[in-house]
Protein backbone atom coordinates (compact mmCIF):
# COMPACT_ATOMS: atom_id res chain seq x y z
CA UNK A 1 0.00 0.00 0.00
CA UNK A 2 1.13 3.60 -0.92
CA UNK A 3 4.10 2.68 -2.48
CA UNK A 4 3.50 5.06 -5.25
CA UNK A 5 3.73 7.89 -2.79
CA UNK A 6 6.48 6.12 -0.69
CA UNK A 7 8.74 6.31 -3.16
CA UNK A 8 7.73 9.41 -4.23
CA UNK A 9 7.98 11.15 -1.05
CA UNK A 10 10.98 9.52 0.33
CA UNK A 11 13.07 10.74 -2.40
CA UNK A 12 11.99 14.36 -1.64
CA UNK A 13 12.83 13.84 1.86
CA UNK A 14 16.08 12.53 1.40
CA UNK A 15 17.27 15.53 -0.98
CA UNK A 16 15.43 17.33 1.95
CA UNK A 17 17.58 15.88 4.75
CA UNK A 18 21.08 16.59 2.85
CA UNK A 19 20.50 20.18 2.63
CA UNK A 20 21.98 22.58 4.79
CA UNK A 21 19.83 25.54 3.76
CA UNK A 22 16.55 26.21 1.92
CA UNK A 23 15.78 28.60 -0.28
CA UNK A 24 12.28 29.91 -0.76
CA UNK A 25 12.88 28.63 -4.39
CA UNK A 26 13.58 24.88 -3.30
CA UNK A 27 10.57 25.10 -0.89
CA UNK A 28 8.48 26.34 -4.08
CA UNK A 29 9.84 22.94 -5.87
CA UNK A 30 9.57 20.40 -3.25
CA UNK A 31 5.88 21.78 -2.76
CA UNK A 32 5.54 21.09 -6.68
CA UNK A 33 6.94 17.65 -6.06
CA UNK A 34 4.95 16.71 -2.97
CA UNK A 35 1.67 18.39 -4.88
CA UNK A 36 2.40 15.69 -7.78
CA UNK A 37 2.85 13.09 -5.40
CA UNK A 38 -0.01 13.12 -3.49
CA UNK A 39 -2.09 13.55 -6.78
CA UNK A 40 -0.75 10.67 -8.25
CA UNK A 41 -1.44 9.32 -5.05
CA UNK A 42 -4.85 9.38 -6.12
CA UNK A 43 -6.21 12.10 -3.09
CA UNK A 44 -8.77 14.51 -3.31
CA UNK A 45 -7.52 17.72 -5.05
CA UNK A 46 -9.05 20.06 -2.14
CA UNK A 47 -7.23 18.33 0.25
CA UNK A 48 -3.88 18.00 -1.39
CA UNK A 49 -4.60 22.21 -1.77
CA UNK A 50 -4.97 22.49 1.63
CA UNK A 51 -1.72 19.61 2.58
CA UNK A 52 0.72 21.56 0.55
CA UNK A 53 -0.81 25.06 2.06
CA UNK A 54 -0.05 24.20 5.46
CA UNK A 55 3.44 22.42 4.34
CA UNK A 56 4.34 25.05 2.72
CA UNK A 57 3.75 27.90 5.21
CA UNK A 58 6.21 25.46 7.78
CA UNK A 59 8.53 24.94 5.39
CA UNK A 60 8.86 29.07 4.44
CA UNK A 61 9.30 29.91 8.67
CA UNK A 62 11.82 27.19 8.52
CA UNK A 63 14.36 28.72 5.74
CA UNK A 64 13.52 32.38 7.42
CA UNK A 65 14.24 31.45 10.59
CA UNK A 66 17.89 31.21 11.74
CA UNK A 67 17.45 26.86 12.16
CA UNK A 68 20.31 24.73 12.19
CA UNK A 69 18.81 22.26 9.82
CA UNK A 70 15.61 23.98 7.78
CA UNK A 71 15.82 20.80 5.83
CA UNK A 72 15.12 18.64 8.56
CA UNK A 73 12.37 20.66 9.36
CA UNK A 74 10.31 20.57 6.56
CA UNK A 75 10.78 16.96 6.59
CA UNK A 76 8.99 16.51 10.18
CA UNK A 77 6.29 19.16 8.60
CA UNK A 78 5.60 16.78 6.10
CA UNK A 79 5.63 13.77 8.35
CA UNK A 80 3.55 15.90 11.36
CA UNK A 81 0.90 17.10 8.20
CA UNK A 82 0.50 13.26 7.15
CA UNK A 83 -0.26 12.05 10.61
CA UNK A 84 -3.11 14.74 10.11
CA UNK A 85 -4.71 14.06 7.08
CA UNK A 86 -4.64 10.36 8.25
CA UNK A 87 -6.70 11.01 11.51
CA UNK A 88 -4.42 12.24 13.94
CA UNK A 89 -4.50 10.02 16.81
CA UNK A 90 -5.41 6.42 16.96
CA UNK A 91 -9.45 5.97 16.77
CA UNK A 92 -10.26 4.64 20.62
CA UNK A 93 -12.19 1.50 20.95
CA UNK A 94 -14.32 2.29 24.02
CA UNK A 95 -17.36 -0.35 25.53
CA UNK A 96 -20.94 0.47 26.98
CA UNK A 97 -21.07 0.60 30.81
CA UNK A 98 -23.84 -2.02 30.45
CA UNK A 99 -22.54 -4.65 28.50
CA UNK A 100 -23.69 -5.69 25.27
CA UNK A 101 -21.09 -2.85 23.42
CA UNK A 102 -22.81 -2.60 20.01
CA UNK A 103 -21.58 -1.93 16.67
CA UNK A 104 -22.86 -1.16 13.57
CA UNK A 105 -21.37 -2.03 10.46
CA UNK A 106 -22.48 -0.53 7.23
CA UNK A 107 -21.86 0.06 3.60
CA UNK A 108 -21.86 -0.78 -0.36
CA UNK A 109 -22.30 -4.24 -1.48
CA UNK A 110 -19.02 -5.79 -2.55
CA UNK A 111 -16.93 -3.20 -0.27
CA UNK A 112 -16.19 -5.98 2.16
CA UNK A 113 -18.93 -5.38 4.82
CA UNK A 114 -19.33 -8.97 5.76
CA UNK A 115 -15.83 -10.03 6.06
CA UNK A 116 -14.80 -7.35 7.95
CA UNK A 117 -17.73 -7.87 10.34
CA UNK A 118 -15.80 -11.42 11.03
CA UNK A 119 -12.39 -9.77 11.13
CA UNK A 120 -13.46 -6.96 13.78
CA UNK A 121 -14.96 -9.89 15.61
CA UNK A 122 -11.48 -11.50 15.82
CA UNK A 123 -10.27 -8.65 17.02
CA UNK A 124 -12.74 -8.24 19.65
CA UNK A 125 -11.57 -11.83 20.46
CA UNK A 126 -7.82 -11.30 20.66
CA UNK A 127 -9.30 -8.53 22.94
CA UNK A 128 -10.45 -10.94 25.42
CA UNK A 129 -14.15 -9.96 24.55
CA UNK A 130 -17.07 -11.97 24.19
CA UNK A 131 -18.53 -10.99 20.40
CA UNK A 132 -21.50 -12.40 18.90
CA UNK A 133 -22.33 -11.83 14.84
CA UNK A 134 -25.86 -10.85 13.69
CA UNK A 135 -26.59 -10.93 10.41
CA UNK A 136 -29.20 -8.56 9.00
CA UNK A 137 -28.35 -8.56 5.73
CA UNK A 138 -30.96 -10.38 4.25
CA UNK A 139 -30.74 -8.08 0.93
CA UNK A 140 -27.93 -10.24 -0.14
CA UNK A 141 -28.50 -14.05 -1.35
CA UNK A 142 -26.13 -16.21 1.19
CA UNK A 143 -25.37 -13.49 3.30
CA UNK A 144 -25.81 -14.90 6.36
CA UNK A 145 -23.91 -17.93 5.24
CA UNK A 146 -21.59 -16.76 4.45
CA UNK A 147 -21.21 -14.88 8.35
CA UNK A 148 -22.29 -18.11 9.72
CA UNK A 149 -18.93 -19.92 7.56
CA UNK A 150 -16.72 -17.31 8.66
CA UNK A 151 -17.85 -17.24 12.13
CA UNK A 152 -17.44 -20.94 12.28
CA UNK A 153 -13.50 -20.38 11.67
CA UNK A 154 -13.55 -18.15 14.61
CA UNK A 155 -15.50 -19.95 16.82
CA UNK A 156 -17.86 -16.90 17.06
CA UNK A 157 -21.34 -17.17 16.50
CA UNK A 158 -23.85 -16.25 14.73
CA UNK A 159 -27.54 -14.67 15.32
CA UNK A 160 -30.15 -14.42 12.24
CA UNK A 161 -33.58 -15.08 11.44
CA UNK A 162 -35.58 -14.77 8.07
CA UNK A 163 -37.74 -11.49 9.31
CA UNK A 164 -37.49 -7.77 8.68
CA UNK A 165 -33.93 -6.56 9.07
CA UNK A 166 -34.70 -4.20 11.76
CA UNK A 167 -36.18 -6.56 14.13
CA UNK A 168 -33.41 -9.33 13.33
CA UNK A 169 -30.64 -6.82 14.61
CA UNK A 170 -33.10 -5.99 17.89
CA UNK A 171 -33.50 -9.42 18.60
CA UNK A 172 -29.92 -10.12 18.02
CA UNK A 173 -28.99 -7.84 20.72
CA UNK A 174 -31.23 -9.36 23.06
CA UNK A 175 -30.02 -12.87 22.14
CA UNK A 176 -26.25 -11.49 23.22
CA UNK A 177 -27.60 -10.62 26.52
CA UNK A 178 -29.01 -13.89 27.19
CA UNK A 179 -25.71 -15.80 25.79
CA UNK A 180 -23.74 -13.21 28.09
CA UNK A 181 -21.90 -11.96 24.74
CA UNK A 182 -20.71 -8.68 25.61
CA UNK A 183 -19.70 -7.11 21.90
CA UNK A 184 -22.76 -7.58 18.92
CA UNK A 185 -21.49 -6.81 15.53
CA UNK A 186 -24.54 -6.09 13.38
CA UNK A 187 -23.93 -6.86 9.37
CA UNK A 188 -26.14 -5.00 7.56
CA UNK A 189 -27.17 -4.69 3.86
CA UNK A 190 -25.55 -2.87 1.38
CA UNK A 191 -26.19 -2.24 -2.29
CA UNK A 192 -24.48 -1.19 -5.40
CA UNK A 193 -25.12 1.75 -5.19
CA UNK A 194 -26.22 4.66 -2.49
CA UNK A 195 -29.82 4.32 -2.56
CA UNK A 196 -33.20 5.83 -0.39
CA UNK A 197 -34.01 2.57 1.10
CA UNK A 198 -30.71 1.32 1.88
CA UNK A 199 -30.23 4.57 3.68
CA UNK A 200 -33.69 4.46 5.14
CA UNK A 201 -32.85 0.96 6.48
CA UNK A 202 -29.94 1.18 8.24
CA UNK A 203 -31.08 4.25 9.80
CA UNK A 204 -33.82 2.44 10.89
CA UNK A 205 -31.14 -0.47 12.56
CA UNK A 206 -29.21 1.77 14.27
CA UNK A 207 -32.00 3.54 16.02
CA UNK A 208 -33.38 0.26 17.08
CA UNK A 209 -29.74 -0.96 18.61
CA UNK A 210 -28.30 2.42 19.49
CA UNK A 211 -24.67 1.44 18.52
CA UNK A 212 -21.54 2.17 20.43
CA UNK A 213 -19.70 2.27 17.47
CA UNK A 214 -21.03 2.89 13.61
CA UNK A 215 -18.41 1.64 11.30
CA UNK A 216 -18.55 2.44 7.52
CA UNK A 217 -16.61 0.05 5.68
CA UNK A 218 -15.43 1.16 2.03
CA UNK A 219 -13.11 0.09 -0.46
CA UNK A 220 -9.85 1.12 -0.76
CA UNK A 221 -9.33 -0.05 -4.18
CA UNK A 222 -11.90 2.44 -5.59
CA UNK A 223 -9.85 5.45 -4.73
CA UNK A 224 -12.31 9.13 -4.54
CA UNK A 225 -15.65 6.66 -5.08
CA UNK A 226 -14.76 5.90 -1.64
CA UNK A 227 -14.69 9.13 -0.49
CA UNK A 228 -17.88 10.16 -2.00
CA UNK A 229 -19.35 7.32 -0.49
CA UNK A 230 -18.23 8.01 2.95
CA UNK A 231 -19.54 10.97 2.28
CA UNK A 232 -23.14 10.49 1.83
CA UNK A 233 -23.51 7.87 4.38
CA UNK A 234 -22.07 10.39 6.79
CA UNK A 235 -25.26 12.31 6.00
CA UNK A 236 -28.07 9.40 7.13
CA UNK A 237 -25.55 8.11 9.97
CA UNK A 238 -23.65 9.64 12.75
CA UNK A 239 -20.15 7.46 11.02
CA UNK A 240 -17.91 7.22 14.08
CA UNK A 241 -14.68 5.74 12.06
CA UNK A 242 -14.12 3.68 8.65
CA UNK A 243 -12.58 0.96 7.84
CA UNK A 244 -10.36 0.36 5.18
CA UNK A 245 -10.76 -2.85 3.13
CA UNK A 246 -8.14 -4.21 0.59
CA UNK A 247 -5.45 -1.35 1.73
CA UNK A 248 -2.99 -4.12 0.65
CA UNK A 249 -4.32 -4.02 -2.89
CA UNK A 250 -4.03 -0.04 -3.46
CA UNK A 251 -0.78 1.06 -4.17
CA UNK A 252 -1.82 4.59 -4.01
CA UNK A 253 -3.86 4.65 -0.91
CA UNK A 254 -5.70 7.86 -1.94
CA UNK A 255 -8.72 7.10 -0.15
CA UNK A 256 -6.71 6.69 3.15
CA UNK A 257 -5.35 9.68 2.43
CA UNK A 258 -8.74 11.64 1.86
CA UNK A 259 -11.80 10.49 4.04
CA UNK A 260 -10.58 12.18 7.43
CA UNK A 261 -10.15 15.58 5.55
CA UNK A 262 -13.63 15.42 3.77
CA UNK A 263 -16.09 13.72 6.54
CA UNK A 264 -14.13 14.24 9.60
CA UNK A 265 -14.07 10.84 11.02
CA UNK A 266 -10.83 8.81 11.22
CA UNK A 267 -9.92 5.72 9.97
CA UNK A 268 -10.55 3.03 12.84
CA UNK A 269 -9.31 0.33 11.24
CA UNK A 270 -7.55 -1.40 7.72
CA UNK A 271 -7.72 -4.60 6.19
CA UNK A 272 -4.46 -5.99 5.12
CA UNK A 273 -5.11 -9.08 3.88
CA UNK A 274 -7.33 -11.82 2.78
CA UNK A 275 -6.85 -14.02 5.89
CA UNK A 276 -8.92 -13.13 8.75
CA UNK A 277 -6.59 -12.25 11.14
CA UNK A 278 -5.02 -9.58 8.73
CA UNK A 279 -6.94 -6.64 9.95
CA UNK A 280 -5.33 -4.28 12.35
CA UNK A 281 -6.15 -0.77 14.27
CA UNK A 282 -4.80 1.98 12.42
CA UNK A 283 -2.24 3.90 13.84
CA UNK A 284 -1.71 7.17 11.74
CA UNK A 285 1.70 8.37 13.18
CA UNK A 286 3.05 4.75 12.22
CA UNK A 287 1.25 4.99 8.48
CA UNK A 288 2.93 7.80 8.32
CA UNK A 289 6.33 6.94 9.24
CA UNK A 290 5.65 3.88 6.36
CA UNK A 291 4.98 6.36 4.07
CA UNK A 292 8.39 8.51 4.97
CA UNK A 293 10.59 5.11 4.62
CA UNK A 294 10.99 5.13 8.32
CA UNK A 295 9.48 2.33 9.32
CA UNK A 296 7.09 0.95 11.80
CA UNK A 297 8.90 -0.49 14.81
CA UNK A 298 5.68 -0.52 17.03
CA UNK A 299 3.73 -2.56 14.90
CA UNK A 300 6.64 -4.89 13.76
CA UNK A 301 7.16 -5.53 17.73
CA UNK A 302 3.46 -5.89 18.38
CA UNK A 303 3.75 -8.71 15.98
CA UNK A 304 6.84 -10.37 17.26
CA UNK A 305 5.12 -10.45 20.68
CA UNK A 306 2.32 -12.29 19.15
CA UNK A 307 4.12 -14.77 17.18
CA UNK A 308 7.07 -15.62 19.45
CA UNK A 309 7.23 -17.87 22.69
CA UNK A 310 9.61 -15.83 24.29
CA UNK A 311 10.36 -18.79 26.30
CA UNK A 312 11.68 -20.65 23.73
CA UNK A 313 13.03 -17.75 21.63
CA UNK A 314 15.62 -17.21 25.22
CA UNK A 315 16.29 -20.43 24.92
CA UNK A 316 17.58 -20.33 21.03
CA UNK A 317 18.83 -16.96 21.43
CA UNK A 318 21.68 -18.36 24.27
CA UNK A 319 22.57 -21.45 21.78
CA UNK A 320 23.34 -19.29 19.25
CA UNK A 321 25.88 -16.79 21.12
CA UNK A 322 27.44 -20.26 22.12
CA UNK A 323 27.75 -20.83 18.63
CA UNK A 324 25.43 -23.88 19.08
CA UNK A 325 22.06 -22.78 17.46
CA UNK A 326 20.91 -25.35 14.89
CA UNK A 327 18.71 -25.73 11.43
CA UNK A 328 16.06 -27.38 13.94
CA UNK A 329 16.10 -23.54 15.56
CA UNK A 330 16.46 -21.83 13.00
CA UNK A 331 13.01 -23.45 11.22
CA UNK A 332 11.15 -23.15 14.58
CA UNK A 333 11.99 -19.02 14.19
CA UNK A 334 11.30 -19.18 10.49
CA UNK A 335 7.83 -20.44 11.23
CA UNK A 336 7.39 -18.20 14.49
CA UNK A 337 8.04 -15.15 11.62
CA UNK A 338 5.82 -16.57 9.06
CA UNK A 339 2.71 -15.73 11.48
CA UNK A 340 3.32 -11.68 11.24
CA UNK A 341 2.27 -12.22 7.55
CA UNK A 342 4.63 -12.16 4.12
CA UNK A 343 7.98 -10.82 4.94
CA UNK A 344 7.92 -8.43 2.34
CA UNK A 345 5.42 -6.70 5.00
CA UNK A 346 7.46 -7.52 7.96
CA UNK A 347 10.70 -5.93 5.64
CA UNK A 348 8.71 -2.66 4.52
CA UNK A 349 8.03 -1.84 8.12
CA UNK A 350 12.22 -1.80 8.46
CA UNK A 351 13.22 2.02 9.42
CA UNK A 352 16.00 2.40 6.48
CA UNK A 353 15.19 -1.19 4.92
CA UNK A 354 16.72 -0.51 1.14
CA UNK A 355 13.75 -0.18 -1.65
CA UNK A 356 15.01 -3.11 -3.43
CA UNK A 357 13.92 -4.94 -0.51
CA UNK A 358 10.46 -3.30 0.24
CA UNK A 359 9.05 -3.90 -2.95
CA UNK A 360 10.54 -7.55 -3.28
CA UNK A 361 7.59 -9.23 -2.78
CA UNK A 362 8.92 -12.33 -0.65
CA UNK A 363 6.31 -13.93 0.61
CA UNK A 364 5.91 -17.93 1.85
CA UNK A 365 6.68 -19.61 -1.26
CA UNK A 366 10.49 -18.12 -1.04
CA UNK A 367 11.09 -19.59 2.46
CA UNK A 368 9.55 -23.25 1.13
CA UNK A 369 12.54 -24.04 -0.67
CA UNK A 370 15.10 -23.24 2.69
CA UNK A 371 12.32 -25.02 4.64
CA UNK A 372 12.61 -28.45 2.45
CA UNK A 373 16.28 -28.43 2.75
CA UNK A 374 16.41 -28.18 6.28
CA UNK A 375 13.44 -30.57 6.44
CA UNK A 376 16.24 -32.81 3.74
CA UNK A 377 18.50 -33.10 6.39
CA UNK A 378 18.70 -35.79 9.32
CA UNK A 379 18.32 -34.91 12.87
CA UNK A 380 22.35 -34.92 13.25
CA UNK A 381 22.67 -32.98 10.51
CA UNK A 382 20.81 -30.15 11.53
CA UNK A 383 22.24 -30.21 14.99
CA UNK A 384 25.46 -30.39 13.44
CA UNK A 385 26.13 -28.53 9.98
CA UNK A 386 29.76 -29.54 9.81
CA UNK A 387 28.78 -32.96 8.68
CA UNK A 388 27.14 -32.17 5.76
CA UNK A 389 29.77 -33.17 3.37
CA UNK A 390 29.65 -33.73 -0.88
CA UNK A 391 27.50 -36.83 -0.89
CA UNK A 392 25.22 -35.85 1.94
CA UNK A 393 24.51 -32.45 0.18
CA UNK A 394 24.11 -34.63 -2.80
CA UNK A 395 20.92 -36.34 -0.80
CA UNK A 396 19.77 -33.30 0.50
CA UNK A 397 19.13 -31.71 -2.75
CA UNK A 398 17.60 -34.69 -4.37
CA UNK A 399 15.41 -35.05 -1.10
CA UNK A 400 14.27 -31.07 -1.33
CA UNK A 401 13.49 -31.24 -4.93
CA UNK A 402 16.62 -28.19 -5.27
CA UNK A 403 20.00 -27.70 -6.38
CA UNK A 404 23.26 -28.61 -4.90
CA UNK A 405 24.23 -24.77 -5.20
CA UNK A 406 21.48 -23.83 -3.70
CA UNK A 407 22.14 -26.78 -0.42
CA UNK A 408 25.65 -25.04 -0.41
CA UNK A 409 24.25 -21.50 -0.05
CA UNK A 410 22.44 -22.02 2.97
CA UNK A 411 24.85 -23.95 4.73
CA UNK A 412 27.73 -21.53 3.72
CA UNK A 413 25.19 -18.95 5.05
CA UNK A 414 24.63 -20.58 8.14
CA UNK A 415 27.35 -21.21 9.19
CA UNK A 416 28.33 -17.65 8.64
CA UNK A 417 25.74 -17.11 10.70
CA UNK A 418 26.68 -18.82 13.29
CA UNK A 419 30.14 -16.96 13.60
CA UNK A 420 29.12 -13.94 13.33
CA UNK A 421 26.92 -14.03 16.11
CA UNK A 422 28.92 -16.31 18.41
CA UNK A 423 31.42 -13.65 18.06
CA UNK A 424 28.69 -10.97 19.14
CA UNK A 425 27.82 -13.00 22.09
CA UNK A 426 32.05 -13.21 23.35
CA UNK A 427 32.63 -9.41 23.37
CA UNK A 428 32.31 -6.84 20.94
CA UNK A 429 28.67 -6.24 21.32
CA UNK A 430 27.75 -6.53 25.05
CA UNK A 431 24.43 -5.47 25.81
CA UNK A 432 22.83 -6.78 23.03
CA UNK A 433 22.54 -10.69 23.89
CA UNK A 434 19.64 -12.51 22.65
CA UNK A 435 19.66 -10.64 19.18
CA UNK A 436 19.91 -13.64 16.27
CA UNK A 437 18.19 -16.05 17.43
CA UNK A 438 14.76 -14.96 17.70
CA UNK A 439 14.90 -12.50 14.84
CA UNK A 440 13.48 -9.55 17.38
CA UNK A 441 15.68 -11.00 20.12
CA UNK A 442 12.51 -11.36 22.49
CA UNK A 443 14.14 -12.12 25.64
CA UNK A 444 12.05 -11.67 28.64
CA UNK A 445 9.27 -11.08 25.77
CA UNK A 446 11.26 -7.43 25.08
CA UNK A 447 11.49 -8.11 20.98
CA UNK A 448 14.80 -6.42 19.49
CA UNK A 449 15.20 -5.47 15.80
CA UNK A 450 18.84 -5.92 15.88
CA UNK A 451 18.76 -9.41 15.55
CA UNK A 452 16.68 -9.43 11.82
CA UNK A 453 18.67 -6.55 10.75
CA UNK A 454 21.84 -8.31 11.31
CA UNK A 455 20.62 -10.97 9.29
CA UNK A 456 19.25 -9.18 6.66
CA UNK A 457 22.11 -6.55 6.16
CA UNK A 458 25.63 -6.76 4.95
CA UNK A 459 25.33 -8.36 1.71
CA UNK A 460 25.94 -6.52 -1.20
CA UNK A 461 22.94 -8.30 -3.34
CA UNK A 462 19.80 -7.29 -1.52
CA UNK A 463 17.53 -9.94 -3.00
CA UNK A 464 20.36 -12.83 -3.39
CA UNK A 465 20.05 -16.46 -1.26
CA UNK A 466 17.87 -19.37 -2.04
CA UNK A 467 15.53 -18.75 -5.25
CA UNK A 468 15.34 -21.19 -8.58
CA UNK A 469 14.25 -19.88 -12.32
CA UNK A 470 16.00 -16.28 -11.45
CA UNK A 471 13.27 -15.23 -8.96
CA UNK A 472 14.23 -13.64 -5.75
CA UNK A 473 15.08 -15.50 -3.07
CA UNK A 474 15.61 -14.71 0.70
CA UNK A 475 17.71 -11.63 1.61
CA UNK A 476 21.48 -11.50 1.96
CA UNK A 477 22.47 -13.07 5.24
CA UNK A 478 19.01 -14.95 5.75
CA UNK A 479 19.93 -18.57 5.53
Amino acid sequence: MFDTLSGRLEGITRRLRSKGRLTEADVDEVMREIRTALLEADVNVAVVRAVTNRIREHAIGATRSKALDPGQQVVKAVHDELIRILGGETHPITYASKPPTVVLMAGLQGSGKTTNSAKLASWFRAQGRQPLLVGADLQRPAAVEQLRTLGAQIDVPVYSAPADPVRVAADGVDEARRLGRDVVIVDTAGRLSIDTEMMDQVRRISEAVHPEHTFLVIDAMTGQDAVQTAAAFHETLAIDGVILSKLDGDARGGAALSVKEVIGRPIAFASTGEKLDAFEQFHPDRMAGRILGMGDILTLIEQAEQAFEADQAEQAAARLMEGEFTFDDFLEQMQALKKMGPLSGVLGMMPGMPKELKNAKIDDDDLKPVEAIIRSMTREERARPQLINGSRRTRIATGSGTSVAEVNRLVKQFSEMQKMMKKMGGGGRKGRKGRGANPFGALGGQPDLGGLEDLLGGAPDPLGGIGKSGRPGLPPGFP
